[in-house]
């Protein structure tokens, strides 16, 4: 065994840092915390500042549940120097599990400033989702400089706005809607589904970033966009790195934060969402859950939101502004149950089927749920065979099962418990896949209800003839 060799080396040599170093790596990875920590100790005694034993120490302190102790020898640690973009982004991580999101999103953003390579978009997705939506909040924005010494010290900006302001940021948190500045998530953050990608540039980014070729042949950049398929398989990401991808702003609305209890104000939050999208294009604007917004208007007659679905269409034809630069990206489980008038041209004319992730995409997304987890032995080529079908969601409820069945033996037993590959591999036959729930009911409309051929797509992942 690998740690075995290393411990009989240490023995050989026990004042070798750098061997220390791959001894208290090696026994963190097997869970053998305590002895990991020795280790790291004996590391900060040969050389006290040395700053991946002082990170180390933090983990296993937070690991052991002294959270608090290892925020305080991290802000230690960034006050003698700033320049550690790895201390700032557990720092991040810490925060956020405190329940601090604004300071989770400040240090997040310094461990960016510091090495774009410490990129972890579902931190900041959880960041957000808390409420960090900008590092700064009212205050001026800190940057990092170097000092002569080659020393990182934190500096107040007197000059330009932050750029988290670039799209109107308190307009957007009063109309409370999601939004991210320019160059956020890319397609590189997004595992596999390159067949999707390349649909995306084709239909949508090539048209925005060449948009004098598209006026020599008549055409405007922007429309609509409709991104549909099962749910879980990661429609919104796509859309944000869309938006990563033309350098454009993002703004993502959800129904509850349109609909409003008296008549005629929710059309005019729409139509101020439309003149935000406008004002700071180019702009990609989002709707999730697209068919609870534009229902069919046949099933609700009586109904006070055919108002809501009129305006909706008259914002998407421009006709109160011009929405040349606005990609309206819209994403549901059902676009069976949209009114037809969406899917005419200069509307939601053009659709995008998203299918379950491929093998490339579940080995992705299985890296990203075994991050900040107590797992061993993780075969991601094996697990994502086992997979096979499965949406983002349903391999995350693996990873879910497979957590709470070891917790239960560690808490019996006192101490963690390392989550193994073959635990996973095992919960993945127990978690039945709900995307073949609806591929049942769009094998229906894709069969008998397409005559316009919106549906083929599906059929052809079904590898079914027409």
């Amino acid at each position: 065994m690998e740690l075995d060799a290393l411990k009989a080396a240490l023995v050989a040599s026990p004042e070798n840092v750098p061997l220390l170093v791959m001894v208290a790596k090696a026994c963190a990875e097997e869970f053998e915390l305590e002895e990991a920590k020795l280790h790291w100790e004996r590391v900060l005694a040969l050389d006290p500042n040395h700053t991946e034993a002082l990170i180390g120490v933090a983990q296993l302190l937070d690991l052991d549940g002294k959270t608090s102790e290892a925020i305080l020898r991290l802000e230690v640690l960034c006050a003698r120097d700033a320049g550690v973009a790895e201390a700032w982004l557990l720092r991040a991580k810490l925060a956020l599990k405190e329940g601090d999101a604004h300071d989770a999103r400040e240090f997040y953003e310094a461990a960016q400033a510091l090495d774009m390579g410490c990129r972890d978009e579902d931190l900041l997705e959880r960041i957000v989702k808390a409420g960090g939506t900008s590092a700064s909040g009212g205050e001026k924005k800190k940057r990092l400089v170097m000092t002569g010494d080659g020393h990182y010290v934190e500096k107040v900006d007197e000059g330009e706005e932050d750029e988290t302001e670039g799209m109107d940021a308190v307009a957007a948190r009063e109309l409370g809607v999601e939004f991210s500045k320019k160059g956020g998530v890319k397609f590189a953050d997004v595992g596999g589904m390159e067949e999707v990608k390349e649909n995306i540039r084709m239909k949508i980014i090539f048209p925005l970033q060449k948009p004098e070729l598209f006026k020599a042949y008549g055409k405007k950049a922007g429309g609509g966009v409709l991104m549909y398929g099962p749910p879980g398989c990661g429609k919104t990401l796509l859309a944000k790195a869309t938006a990563g991808e033309i350098e454009s702003n993002f703004l993502s609305v959800g129904l509850h934060q349109i609909l409003d209890m008296y008549i005629g104000q929710s059309e005019q939050k729409l139509h101020q969402i439309f003149e935000l999208a406008r004002k700071y294009a180019p702009t990609v604007l989002f709707f999730d859950e697209v068919d609870a917004l534009a229902a069919d208007r046949r099933d609700m007659r009586q109904s006070g939101s055919r108002g809501l679905i009129n305006q909706l269409l008259a914002e998407m034809d421009g006709a109160n502004g011009s929405n040349e630069g606005v990609l309206i990206l819209g994403a549901t489980n059902a676009p069976w149950h949209l009114d037809s008038a969406f899917l005419r041209p200069g509307r939601f004319d053009r659709l995008l089927f998203v299918p379950p992730p491929d093998a490339e995409a579940r080995k992705e997304v299985a890296r990203i749920h075994a991050r900040e987890k107590p797992i061993v032995n993780l075969d991601e080529e094996a697990l994502a065979k086992k997979t096979d079908g499965f949406s983002g969601a349903d391999i995350r409820a693996v990873f879910d099962q497979a957590v709470e069945s070891t917790l239960e033996e560690a808490m019996k037993k006192g101490k963690v418990v390392p989550v193994t590959g073959k635990t996973l591999a095992k919960t993945a036959k127990q978690v039945k896949p709900s995307t073949h729930k609806w591929f049942e009911s769009a094998k229906n409309y894709a069969l008998y209800a397409n005559q316009s051929g919106f549906y083929d797509e599906v059929l052809e992942f079904m590898g079914i003839k027409k």
